[in-house]
């Protein structure tokens, strides 16, 4: 059968390559749903914040290369198990390899062969010390990655609002020169009746341009603000298809400082890996406490004679122990109880400088809201009421072109500051969220 005459089976007949081609062109209709249909399928849908933060947890380059430092960790344990290996010594004495023999008249002793085996034995419960220094730091590890991740995690969130603001600011941008473009296109019908001068078309043509340049600018923003969004997402091919869903976040009610304070004192890992480090180095002391104690060896030793033909063994064992004079390990131990204060006063360090990060939070946030619905309130509708009052009054030549000018920039101003103080308000609420440990509670 031919190229063209190859079968299709539809709606239970078998159609020809070209009847099939006519079915399909006699339905627009559905060509066009179809279509549709496949692109969507392939455009890449919005993330919510929280999509974007599990994508960035589970691929961010530094995190990831964080993680592994608990590896190396559990690797230390592995070591820290290990058991002192016994010591085999094999020897030969008074051998007559040099043609010296054995007997009554010389002084040489008869052939002798060693072997001699040491049996080290730890005192102190030194294994079980190291072991416990050795989760100690494992421990450590593990909330080293869990601060990085909530590092990490406050900035994709502050990113996300990036990107929501970046779009707030370019849909503004379009809308003004949507705006101007129409005056633009009213003073050119304008002049060609001979109602308007051609300076003041060239006058409303000019700010057309400079709005122009805003939206570029708003675009190379937006592009940047996914950029940057992308990147700490972990994302290797980077697209300007992405698109965060949603609005920015706002809530009306906020804990107070003390009730942040007392969950970030349960939750927040650089908190809890300050108490680690102390509990840590107690585990250094006893470990330190546990070397200064001396350790001996067992020892067994078989001994095999032979001589004019005759042989013998014999068995023999022994004891060994340094004798404690000098060397008690006094050093590591006045270390290990210094780090035991140092790290307490770490601990209340830490403690002041969480307690201060969150005051700054709550006034951030605070001021923010006081801030936005100030805008919102009082600002943003009557800057766009004196807008479109001005340009319905201009259209009519009732008033000037300088007049609307400055109603289009006072509304462009309280809009670009509408939408820096939610996006102000927004990454504030997500520092309450990341001052208090609740960014990494569930994680």
């Amino acid at each position: 059968m031919g190229e063209n005459m190859t079968p299709v089976e539809t709606g239970g007949q078998i159609l020809s390559r070209n009847a099939m081609l006519e079915y399909v062109m006699a339905r627009p209709i559905f060509v066009f749903c179809l279509l549709t249909a496949i692109a969507a399928a392939q455009a890449p849908q919005p993330l919510t914040a929280e999509q974007a933060v599990d994508e960035a947890v589970a691929n961010n380059l530094e995190l990831t290369a964080q993680k592994l430092s608990v590896t190396v960790a559990q690797a230390a344990e592995i070591t820290a198990r290990l058991r002192p290996n016994p010591v085999l010594t094999v020897s030969g004495q008074t051998l007559n390899v040099l043609g010296a023999t054995y007997s009554p008249d010389t002084p040489l002793g008869p052939n002798q062969f060693n072997l001699h085996t040491d049996f080290p034995v730890e005192r102190g419960h030194k294994r079980q010390e190291r072991i416990a220094l050795a989760r100690e730091d494992t421990s450590l590890a593990q909330l080293g990655v869990r601060e990085l991740m909530r590092q990490l995690i406050a900035a994709v969130q502050a990113g996300y609002v990036e990107v929501q603001q970046a779009k707030e600011n370019l849909n503004l941008a379009r809308e003004n020169l949507k705006s101007l473009d129409g005056v633009v296109a009213v003073n050119e019908a304008r002049v060609r009746s001979g109602d308007l001068a051609v300076v003041e078309l060239d006058r409303s043509r000019v700010a057309a341009l400079q709005y122009a340049a805003a939206v570029r600018q708003a675009e190379l923003a937006l592009a940047q603000a996914k950029t940057r969004l992308q990147q700490l997402m972990g994302r290797a091919a980077r697209s300007q298809e992405f698109d965060v869903a949603g609005d920015m976040r706002r809530q009306d009610s906020l804990p107070t400082p003390e009730e942040i304070l007392r969950l970030a004192l349960l939750r927040r890992p650089d908190y809890l890996a300050s108490q680690q480090t102390q509990t840590r180095s107690r585990a250094d002391l006893r470990l330190q406490l546990a070397n200064g104690k001396f350790d001996y060896s067992l020892g067994t030793e078989y001994t095999h004679q032979s001589a004019w033909g005759a042989s013998g063994s014999s068995m023999g064992f022994y004891f060994s122990m340094p004798l404690p004079v000098f060397n008690r390990n006094q050093g590591e131990i006045a270390r290990a109880q210094r780090e035991i204060n140092l790290t307490g006063a770490r601990i209340r360090s830490v403690e002041a400088s969480i307690a201060s990060e969150i005051e700054q939070a709550h006034r951030q946030c605070t001021v923010s809201r006081l801030l936005l619905t100030g805008i919102e309130q009082d600002m943003l509708g009557k800057a766009r009421s004196v807008r479109d009052i001005t340009e319905y009054s201009y259209r009519r030549g009732e008033a000037t072109l300088v007049e609307f000018l400055d109603a289009q920039r006072a509304f462009n101003d309280a809009s670009m500051a509408f939408n820096e103080a939610r996006a102000s308000y927004a990454k504030s609420l997500y520092q309450i969220d990341a001052v208090s440990g609740a960014t990494v509670a569930g994680k």
